[in-house]
């Protein structure tokens, strides 16, 4: 069996989980960055993730960050990392009201908070 460690924390940082892929035999740690990131696109909020040193949250991060930790959100949308499959000007986003996804056109203003990944 084999030990995983925690990682340092900068302050303001919430560490999420722990995640591990069994198919790839690959895991990392999903950390929550501090600060809330107001309205702005799609584009616009992946580059504020990228600013302070992290990224968008998946889909999956996202409803995993409402199941336990929507008290961290504004009751509000907020863009995920992810581009939709088939529309190209569309990405997903989720409802830190009720857990909802959806996507919208990537020009639409959302809110955004940032998580970075670290491998295990």
């Amino acid at each position: 069996m084999q030990t995983i460690s925690m990682p340092d924390l900068a302050a303001g940082e919430i560490y999420i989980a722990t995640l591990f892929d069994a198919a790839t035999q690959t895991g990392q740690h999903i950390i929550l960055l501090d600060g809330d990131n107001n309205n702005a696109t799609w584009e616009e909020q992946k580059a504020w993730a990228t600013s302070i040193g992290g990224e968008l949250p998946t889909r999956f991060e996202q409803a995993l960050l409402y199941a336990k930790h929507r008290d961290l959100f504004q009751v509000d949308w907020y863009w995920s990392g992810e581009q939709h499959a088939v529309y190209s000007d569309c990405a997903w986003h989720q409802y830190f009201g009720n857990g909802s996804q959806y996507n919208y056109t990537t020009h639409f203003k959302l809110r955004a908070r940032a998580v970075r990944r670290l491998a295990i």
